[in-house]
């Protein structure tokens, strides 16, 4: 019996922007980083709309979500027993 080739693989995963890599990896390296979209656009020199618009993804994506004040941060990663 013959295998059929996943079409899924690495050569079609979805390119991370290397903007989106920065901001991620920041929120990474600093668990407690609370930032408005301006904060955000001036720590990674971006436009003001293109850090909201980036900033929005990974708040669609659930990376990151709405604290007070309009601000966004990381989720808490979910910690077992």
């Amino acid at each position: 019996m013959a295998t059929i080739p996943n079409p899924i693989g690495p050569a079609t995963q979805p390119r991370i922007p290397p903007a989106t890599r920065r901001i991620v990896n920041e929120f990474l390296e600093m668990p407690g980083l609370t930032l408005t979209v301006a904060q955000a656009a001036r720590l990674f020199d971006l436009e003001t709309w293109e850090c909201d618009s980036l900033l929005q993804g990974l708040l669609d994506g659930g990376f990151l979500v709405r604290a007070a004040g309009g601000t966004v941060q990381r989720r808490s990663p979910l910690r077992v027993g």
